[in-house]
């Protein structure tokens, strides 16, 4: 098979070890980090305004933000929330959902005009 691997039991246990490691290594921690980094990119750039979702699944407008905390603004007032905290945006998601209703409003008034 491989003669490294044939020399000597504790080489050889080495190398299954080193190989595990990089396994690992590619298929769970690397992705691990990728997420982590795309997360910390997220909340840095964070904005007064923006209409976010909470990892508790609360939703909610961001109306003051500090280095690790900010304040939403909710429909029953405003709560105080860490970053890490919040989950994903809803601006562009809000907006898109808006826009398609409209259009579906305006597309079902001409066909009931027209009628």
């Amino acid at each position: 098979m491989f003669p490294i691997l044939q020399q000597n039991p504790i080489t050889s246990t080495i190398w299954m070890f080193a190989l595990i490691f990089i396994v690992f290594y590619f298929f769970m921690i690397r992705p691990q980090l990728r997420k982590q980094k795309i997360e910390k990119k997220f909340q840095e750039n964070l904005k007064k305004g923006i209409y976010i979702v909470t990892n508790s699944g609360l939703h909610g407008r961001i109306i003051d933000i500090s280095n690790h905390f900010c304040i939403l603004e909710t429909i029953t007032g405003k709560i105080k929330f860490e970053k890490n905290a919040i989950s994903k945006e809803l601006t562009q998601l809000r907006y898109e959902n808006f826009s398609n209703n409209k259009k579906k409003e305006i597309e079902l008034k001409k066909n009931t005009e027209k009628k």
